[in-house]
């Protein structure tokens, strides 16, 4: 005997899918890709350069990990901001504040991706006897959802996000592994320097709302046109550690280097678009350039790892 679901369980469904919906674009669930390619770069290099096999089962382990921490992250950016994200007019029709989802939502995600992230862990203990994962899992998961807290009392806020996603590769060399070596630590301090050069480009957008909160950031400190500045040399600095990374790497060779070109390129134009007296290009900068950027490097310096005898 079939049962045909009731009206109010198929409306139940559809709002969970829909509030689901209206999560996923709140967090740009498709921003996760500023951080994958490196994570995915990071796994090829580690299993070729310490002879660890790729599998299927990694992989997927990895990836379920990836998206559940970046998820899990902007959850707890949204849950502690939310007083913030209100009083500031870009942020403020933003899911909890403007009412079209409540904490206690938000929340019951942020508890589903702990237990996805925890579960993939244990997976790597399970299957591949490396208990790295499962040791580290709850310690990365509190210094990512952290991140908000920051801005309240320091301006190196932008450089705490970077270490964040900087985890992403150093997180996923140690679990396949199962130790680290200098290139991770090389990827993870390009990414920081990476990532908190253009937050920094970011955080100019709410100079005024900073100054007028208290909330603690470069541009708020030394004005946009000095932050500009620092968020070029932190970007300098990105540019020098990824060609020391392929210099000292036996795997990264031409293609990684052109890749490199390419983002140093990118960059230098990521940062003609923004102006202090114009940041109307800041959303093109931010999304759009540094999206390509972490494609680029990643996917050309998979092809060296992938042709690599």
């Amino acid at each position: 005997m079939t049962t045909v679901p009731s009206q109010s369980t198929i409306g139940n469904r559809q709002s969970a899918i829909s509030k689901l919906t209206v999560f996923a674009r709140d967090i740009k669930i498709s921003h996760t890709i500023f951080a994958l390619p490196w994570a995915i770069l990071a796994t090829f290099l580690a299993a070729k350069e310490t002879a660890h096999p790729i599998t299927a089962i990694k992989l997927l382990l990895i990836l379920i990990c990836m998206v559940s921490a970046r998820t899990l992250a902007m959850a707890a950016n949204r849950l502690l901001d939310a007083s913030l994200d209100a009083q500031n007019p870009r942020t403020a029709r933003r899911a909890i504040p403007s009412g079209a989802l409540s904490k206690t939502f938000v929340i019951g995600v942020a508890i589903v991706c702990v237990v996805a992230f925890l579960i993939a862990c244990y997976g790597f203990y399970f299957f591949y006897n490396n208990s790295w994962p499962l040791l580290l899992g709850l310690p990365v998961l509190a210094f990512l959802a952290a991140y908000p807290l920051l801005k309240r009392f320091t301006r190196l806020c932008h450089y705490y996000l970077g270490a964040a996603l900087a985890l992403a590769p150093l997180c996923a060399w140690l679990a396949i592994a199962g130790q680290l070596a200098w290139a991770p630590l090389l990827i993870a301090a390009a990414v920081l320097c990476w990532t908190a050069g253009f937050d920094i480009i970011y955080a100019c957008q709410d100079y005024a709302s900073d100054c007028a909160t208290g909330v603690f950031s470069v541009p708020a400190k030394l004005g946009i046109a000095k932050a500009l500045w620092v968020a070029r040399l932190t970007h300098l600095a990105c540019a020098a550690l990824l060609v020391t990374l392929g210099w000292v790497s036996p795997t990264l060779s031409i293609f990684y280097f052109v890749g490199v070109a390419f983002a140093i390129g990118l960059l230098i134009v990521e940062h003609l678009l923004v102006k202090p007296n114009d940041l109307s290009k800041v959303g093109l900068a931010f999304f759009t350039v540094n999206g390509v950027i972490s494609l680029l490097v990643g996917t050309l310096g998979m092809i060296d790892v992938l042709r690599a005898h």
